[in-house]
């Protein structure tokens, strides 16, 4: 990926925000204590946003520097920051509440899939390439994996359970969107 383009710091973000998720997971599910639960948490909060964040500066091209997509592009990550820490604050002095936590990171994930959906839909549309439909793709896989985690049953063999089937397959949509996709597909204007 070329130092010029446009998307290579969001990209570069994603890829730290996912390797600070998965860290905090991987210690969370190693070690349970609250302080690791809660890192956990947090990170997945972060990582969920995250990725709605850079969607809609894709989506809607705001990596471009005009004057008018600076200003949206500043207040969308004011505004983003704002939820976040809106929603850690919550968690920390209010109430440490595991419902609100899933609802929340539901809605905001849902936001980004829409977002990826109709920009996948949009693209096809526009230039009929096979590889516009891998962000729909993406989606649904997510939502499928999504499933396991909102309908979690019993674990299987004492190990196998819902949530590590969930950590399993979100692998292969990363791949799938950020290797095998090709760049100038993701760098399209809408």
């Amino acid at each position: 990926m070329p130092a010029s383009y446009s998307l290579r710091p969001y990209y570069i973000g994603v890829a730290y925000v996912g390797m600070i998720t998965w860290l905090c997971s991987m210690v969370f599910h190693t070690r349970d204590f609250a302080a690791t639960e809660q890192l956990d948490y947090f990170a997945a909060g972060a990582c969920t946003l995250y990725g709605t964040y850079y969607t809609v500066i894709r989506v809607f091209r705001l990596d471009r520097s005009t004057p008018r997509r600076r200003s949206v592009r500043r207040a969308w990550a004011g505004l983003c920051l704002a939820l976040y820490f809106g929603h850690v604050a919550y968690l920390k002095v209010w109430d440490w509440d595991y419902e609100y936590n899933m609802m929340a990171n539901v809605v905001v994930g849902l936001v980004q899939n829409l977002l990826w959906t109709w920009f996948s839909v949009d693209l096809y549309k526009k230039n009929g390439s096979v590889w516009s439909v891998v962000p729909g793709v993406v989606v649904m896989w997510v939502a499928c994996m999504m499933s396991l985690e909102l309908l979690d049953f019993p674990p299987v063999w004492g190990c196998v359970d819902a949530h590590s089937l969930w950590h399993l397959g979100t692998i292969a949509p990363a791949l799938l969107m950020y290797k095998y996709v090709p760049l100038p597909l993701l760098s399209l204007s809408c």
